[in-house]
């Protein structure tokens, strides 16, 4: 798809990906429909209230946003701040908060690239109960140990189903964003499987460990109402057991690690 050059271009390819008519927008955001009309035929330049309007009824990536301001002549809107910063210091706290908060059940902060940036120790007790150095967590790439031989996803029962959906998932955020897709292209095409004919109402993650099959769903946590690029990448993917028998597995064995190291 070639990259929209005017403000007006890219409004109407993110209005049509996101399947609204004008009317549509112009009744979501007060806008005429006339008004919008010259707008994305560049008859007419939007006001940056107007822009960020638009934008945002679109609910469009933030790093997209700023290349719609450049487009319409205005300094970009949007900044990615490190999560070093000293301007990040609640949503660090509030990041270590939810994973805390998750044990005895393993939960780990993913960025835009799939790197794990923290994890709960619970995740190190997991690691450990499946043969992996507990501290493996620190600085390893979720996409990467899924899909490369040696890595975490070689202790998946249903490995070829989640390396499989996480392929597909990886592969439709890359689209907006190079450095994943560079470290796609790195990575290994998983074996495509066929679906059986009955969907489960959710895939688990099912892991061999030292004590049998682990069951896991996995729910995902993310910041309501960022205006921040970096936000936006953050998110908390937390894996409750799915099972009475790996809740008892996972409590004993994050039991065991607390009177160790507390």
């Amino acid at each position: 798809m070639d990259t929209p050059a005017t403000a007006g271009e890219h409004l109407r390819q993110l209005r049509r990906h996101a399947k609204l008519s004008q009317l549509d927008l112009a009744l979501i955001t007060g806008v005429s429909q006339r008004h919008l009309s010259c707008i994305e035929t560049s008859r007419a330049k939007p006001s940056p209230g107007t822009l960020h309007n638009l934008l945002t009824a679109l609910e469009a990536p933030l790093d997209r946003c700023n290349q719609v301001f450049l487009a319409a002549g205005y300094a970009p809107r949007y900044s990615a701040t490190p999560l070093a910063s000293p301007a990040m210091a609640a949503i660090r706290e509030a990041v270590s908060h939810v994973l805390h908060a998750n044990n005895p059940a393993p939960a780990i902060l993913l960025g835009s690239q799939w790197e794990v940036l923290a994890a709960n120790a619970s995740t190190g007790v997991l690691f450990a109960l499946v043969g992996i150095a507990p501290d493996a967590a620190d600085g390893v790439n979720l996409l990467t140990t899924l899909l490369q031989p040696g890595g975490l996803g070689d202790h998946l029962i249903n490995a070829d189903e989640i390396r499989t959906l996480a392929w597909q998932r990886a592969t439709r955020e890359a689209l907006g964003n190079t450095g994943l897709a560079t470290l796609l292209a790195s990575l290994p095409t998983p074996a495509s499987t066929e679906p059986p004919e009955q969907l489960p109402p959710l895939v688990l993650t099912r892991i061999r460990s030292s004590h049998g099959e682990l069951s896991f769903l996995s729910t995902f946590t993310t910041f309501g109402m960022p205006q921040d690029i970096t936000l936006t990448s953050l998110r908390i993917e937390h894996l409750i057991p799915a099972d009475e028998a790996t809740w008892q597995v996972m409590r004993g064995a994050y039991a065991s690690y607390a009177a160790l190291v507390l």
